[in-house]
């Protein structure tokens, strides 16, 4: 697990009360070490992702919480069609492989 402080000292540009202000709006859900945040390395990236947001993308705040709520659509619906694909024998994979990708 990966402490708050080694996650600040390792994303150029975030500040620990960045951070913590983002665990407080709950954008992150890291596990809890003895009452600290201890981020997994999904965590860490989806604190990459929340700094591109604010300092490459210059999206407000107040759209941020939409803007994760959508992604995490996104990679779930990806899951999700991952397991249809991997449920169905070759032939039929293969099939709907080539007509969706």
């Amino acid at each position: 697990m990966i402490t708050l402080q080694t996650v600040c000292e390792t994303i150029p540009g975030l500040t620990e009360a960045d951070l913590r202000h983002w665990l407080a709006q709950d954008w992150i859900r890291p596990d809890q070490r003895a009452g600290e945040p201890a981020f997994r390395e999904i965590d860490v990236a989806r604190i990459r992702l929340i700094c591109e947001l604010h300092q490459d993308l210059e999206v407000e705040e107040p759209t941020v919480p939409l803007v994760l709520s959508l992604l995490d659509q996104l990679y779930a619906t990806r899951r999700q069609l991952r397991l249809v694909l991997e449920a169905l024998d070759e032939p039929v994979r293969e099939k709907l492989g080539s007509v969706l990708f």
